[in-house]
């Protein structure tokens, strides 16, 4: 059984990416699972903070999910065409400290929706330095930037648009087939 992680990088509660992610999930092919994980309650890391308190709980429970996946798929956002302050930080946190190297190796796939036309294109390329940086195995074979997301998620931030579902179905199965 292939187990993928997945982290939306948008608390907000209808995100658009929130909700690829969740369809994400639900076409998973058999033989394998994506299990959310949610980056709320991670705090804004300070390095002094850590070396008196040691790693947050909501850090270390990441880090230990990410060590449990066989791979990582990232739902990112773009904020003001980059990367989400937010997201960067509980990256940041799980690469720090004593259980850091919990990227080393592991695939990673980035998707995103965005209301813009051009979807999370500015963001997705910021990743690849942070990706190559952690020692991660970035997934190249695909790419999927959802743009004009307000017109295919319903309010409450699920994925309505088949041609999308379709898409991210393609998306995720071959992520997964190549973990």
């Amino acid at each position: 059984m292939t187990r993928i992680l997945g982290l939306s990088g948008s608390l907000r509660k209808a995100s658009f990416n929130a909700g690829l992610l969740r369809a994400a999930a639900e076409l998973t092919p058999e033989g394998a699972t994506l299990t959310i994980a949610s980056i709320a309650g991670v705090p804004l890391y300070n390095g002094d903070d850590e070396a008196a308190n040691g790693t947050p709980a909501p850090v270390q429970a990441l880090r230990d999910q990410l060590a449990e996946a066989d791979g990582l798929l990232l739902a990112s956002p773009e904020y003001n065409n980059g990367i989400p302050g937010v997201f960067k930080n509980a990256i940041d946190w799980m690469a720090s400290g004593k259980g850091a190297d919990v990227f080393v190796g592991k695939p990673v796939a980035v998707i995103g929706a965005s209301p813009m036309a051009f979807g999370t294109v500015l963001a997705q390329d910021q990743w690849l330095p942070v990706l190559r940086t952690l020692k991660t195995r970035p997934w190249f074979e695909g790419r999927l930037m959802v743009g004009r997301a307000r017109d295919l998620f319903d309010a409450e931030g699920n994925l309505t648009d088949e041609a999308t579902r379709d898409r991210l179905t393609a998306f995720v199965e071959g992520f997964v087939a190549s973990i």
